[in-house]
């Protein structure tokens, strides 16, 4: 019998230097690098909708949407991830352990569109590191498979509460950006499978 072999432990610091000389993206998460996998078209032309929804929509406000390029850390916790899609309603807070200074700490709302191999993790531990930013204000799981948006949407006390939209003639209320996005417009051009 061999001797098991021995995890590699690395700093976020060292996450950082590699990453930058990374073809791929990957997560950080108690020491350890994840390498991250592609979506599909359809995942894709989701995250594209959203983002010109939501720069159209907070044209004139102060929020401003980012596409998944943009790392977020999560100081309680040391998560490190590129979320599908987030917006920032106060100036980035970037973390001070990324020298290139591509990482920010501060979102006011995350968008994670679902996929089979990430469903699970995106509802779960992610969804439970999310929870640790302060200035988050909601967190929003949007379908591939159907026409379908949840809102997790923190209020004063503390609480998360989970509002849902199904359906192509319906919209979703975020209000802490003071907008509604219509679901027609979030799935433009998405084909869903026949029932």
């Amino acid at each position: 019998m061999g001797l098991p072999k021995a995890i590699t432990r690395y700093s976020a610091e060292d996450y950082y230097n590699l990453e930058e000389s990374e073809a791929y993206k990957s997560e950080y998460f108690d020491g350890e690098i994840f390498a991250m996998a592609g979506g599909s078209p359809e995942h894709s032309l989701i995250i594209a909708n959203l983002l010109g929804e939501l720069r159209q929509r907070l044209k004139g406000k102060t929020c401003t949407p980012y596409d998944g390029n943009l790392r977020i850390e999560i100081p309680a916790t040391g998560l490190i991830t590129y979320p599908d899609l987030s917006v920032f309603c106060k100036k980035l807070e970037l973390d001070s352990k990324d020298k290139r200074k591509q990482t920010a700490t501060n979102p006011t709302v995350v968008f994670e569109v679902l996929s089979k191999t990430t469903e699970s993790y995106d509802r779960g531990k992610k969804a439970e590191n999310y929870r640790q930013l302060a200035s988050l204000k909601a967190y929003v799981l949007v379908s591939q498979t159907s026409p379908h948006i949840e809102l997790y949407e923190r209020h004063g006390d503390g609480f998360w509460f989970l509002t849902e939209s199904k359906g192509l003639d319906q919209e979703i209320a975020i209000k802490p950006l003071g907008l509604s996005l219509p679901l027609v417009e979030v799935y433009d051009r998405i084909k869903f499978p026949k029932k």
